[in-house]
């Protein structure tokens, strides 16, 4: 088990592991809101050049899981974060999270499908807390670029809670 900053020379690996996870948010979230793939090549592209640093968990050699993480002035955000299918429920999620709480100098949030109930919960066994709706479109607009389609549709989880 190794849990490293992704390379450079990792990029189609990340997106992979994005694309392939992210299917379980197929047929859940709002039809507008699924993109097929789900995160392009330049996507991730923009990503990566507003400074979201892309975190590995590396299983026999190999990326099994990603965490983005991006320091956006007072706060630290968890993007992207993603367990290869054939790999999840075997807690490559959590440590990943847990090596990024142990990093993290700032708070941290964390949005996501209000619908993915699962991701939810997941956040909330790691000591994540939803924030009210009010507080949540207060957070998407100031620290995320993100459509309001999906400002509507989306939910935000702080850590420490009562940091936000």
């Amino acid at each position: 088990m190794t849990i490293r900053i992704c390379r450079d020379d990792e990029r189609d690996e990340i997106l992979s592991i994005i694309n392939a996870a992210a299917e379980a948010y197929h047929g859940v979230i709002s039809a507008d809101c699924w993109h097929d793939p789900y995160m392009s090549g330049d996507q991730l592209d923009r990503e990566l050049a507003v400074g979201v640093a892309f975190w590995g968990y590396e299983d026999g050699g190999r990326l099994a899981g990603v965490m983005g993480f991006q320091q956006v002035r007072d706060v630290e955000l968890i993007r992207h974060a993603y367990v290869l299918p054939s790999k999840q429920r075997h807690g490559f999620g959590g440590l990943l999270l847990r090596h990024l709480r142990q990093v993290s100098t700032k708070p941290m949030l964390v949005g996501t499908w209000a619908a993915a109930e699962w991701a939810i919960r997941f956040y909330e066994r790691h000591g994540f807390a939803l924030v009210s709706p009010q507080r949540k479109t207060v957070l998407l607009n100031s620290y995320w670029t993100i459509p309001e389609r999906q400002i509507e549709t989306s939910v935000v989880l702080a850590n420490p809670p009562d940091s936000q």
